[in-house]
């Protein structure tokens, strides 16, 4: 009879605030062909046969946005998950604090530490992970470096004298998933952390000071880390042939839509899509008077058969006096997804004879984007006049038409009352 392999657990290293992406979203939680960031790294991780547990880390401030997370999670991924911890400061503290949870419940054997910016690891690149965990206790993925390497003294800004050029073929580009002996890494960590030592990058980095042998084993080109506003971009299109259906037996596509309208008043500005554009007037509204969020909102409420704006942000309640309207369209969106639902598209007409929408249709298309955590190709702005008919053509005010398409988890039919059947027959 052979011998079980080693338990294996991996740490997902979540608490970071992705600010070099931009926006109000830390990258993880931003979604790329449908999902989140996170979500596709989690399922690459848990759909590994090797790997038994899933331990996040979070920023203490982001527990909402993880919940959200969790509804675009495959049940097999579920399974493995256990409740997150709350991360540190330093990308250090928040693996010590994974590290930590994980000694409190039964110690895996190997332990592999990720980040959750790297959603395309993929299975044979966590199977050298193992085995290189296995056979020598700490191991990390790394990748030739194809350009030339100037180790510099600065001696201005933006300025620094070249002092070494090493030799490419001693260099490689470090990855995750970086795989340890696990009470190996937790003694590192522990005392790391006993001598204030706070600036180790990386789980390797930390396992060399404490005097642990590293290896470095073959790392995969693809593996991308996103950390720039472009790199979201690129795995949105990588993984936009790669969607699946969320965890639902079937989906039947729901089509909402939504109208507002606002008159003009005293200002200088007008918010259009969550931007806000400079205007000869503003708009009399009781919060920020932002049509297109507003008819948005509405068509995805409709969507899901959920009352409309003011159900849920009733005017006559002080508390919504000036609010941002993303805030509105968020709730929507939220709502849909805890309705295991997703959103496919969106379409706003604005009608208005000013401002002009032209110079910030882009902008806007990736506010609402960024709000509703969609694909930027998953919406539209259009806007048009009235040819001076109506209140819009006299320019007494705007008014935006929103439609929006989700898929929801197709409900099982009622089941029928024959006796009530026979009886509607009858009259």
């Amino acid at each position: 009879m052979s011998s079980p392999g080693p338990s294996v657990a991996a740490i997902v290293v979540a608490a970071g605030r992705g600010i070099r992406v931009g926006g109000g979203m830390p990258k993880q939680y931003r979604r790329i062909g449908g999902q989140p960031v996170l979500a596709r790294t989690l399922d690459a991780l848990g759909a590994h046969p090797g790997i038994g547990r899933l331990q996040v880390v979070i920023a203490a401030d982001a527990a909402e946005f993880y919940r959200d997370c969790l509804a675009d999670l495959l049940p097999e991924t579920r399974t493995k998950l256990l409740p997150p911890v709350e991360g540190g400061a330093a990308r250090q503290d928040s693996v010590r604090a994974g590290l930590e949870a994980l000694a409190a419940l039964a110690p895996p054997d190997i332990v592999l530490v990720h980040d959750a910016a790297r959603p395309h690891v993929d299975l044979d690149l966590i199977d050298r992970a193992i085995a290189a965990g296995r056979d020598h206790g700490a191991a990390v993925p790394g990748v030739p470096v194809s350009d030339t390497i100037k180790r510099v003294e600065a001696q201005a800004p933006g300025i620094g004298r070249v002092r070494e050029t090493p030799a490419r073929e001693h260099l490689r580009a470090v990855q995750t998933p970086q795989a340890f002996a696990f009470y190996a890494l937790l003694d590192a960590h522990r005392a790391a952390a006993a001598e204030n030592r706070h600036g180790f990058t990386d789980d390797g980095a930390l396992a060399e000071w404490a005097g642990l042998t590293v290896v470095v084993f073959d790392g995969d080109p693809c593996n991308r880390k996103i950390t720039q506003a472009a790199d979201l971009i690129d795995a949105d299109r990588a993984f936009a042939g790669r969607e699946r259906e969320p965890a639902m037996t079937a989906t039947v596509t729901r089509l909402g839509t939504g109208f507002d309208v606002h008159a003009f008043t005293e200002g200088d500005h007008v918010w259009l899509g969550g931007v806000k554009i400079p205007a000869e007037r503003g708009v009399l509204a009781h919060s920020d008077g932002d049509v297109a969020l507003h008819a948005l909102t509405d068509a995805l409420l409709g969507a899901i058969a959920d009352g409309d704006i003011g159900t849920h942000f009733p005017p006559s309640d002080p508390q919504w006096r000036g609010a941002s309207s993303d805030r509105f369209l968020a709730h929507a969106c939220k709502l849909v997804r805890a309705r295991g639902g997703r959103i496919d598209h969106l379409d706003v007409t604005v009608l208005a004879e000013s401002p002009r929408i032209g110079p910030h249709r882009e902008a806007i298309r990736a506010r609402i984007a960024e709000i509703c955590g969609v694909p930027l190709t998953a919406v539209s702005i259009k806007a048009t006049t009235t040819e001076k008919l109506g209140f819009v053509g006299r320019a007494e005010g705007l008014a935006a038409q929103a439609a929006a398409t989700v898929r929801l988890p197709e409900e099982p039919e009622a089941p029928v009352d024959d006796q009530a059947e026979t009886a509607m027959r009858r009259s």
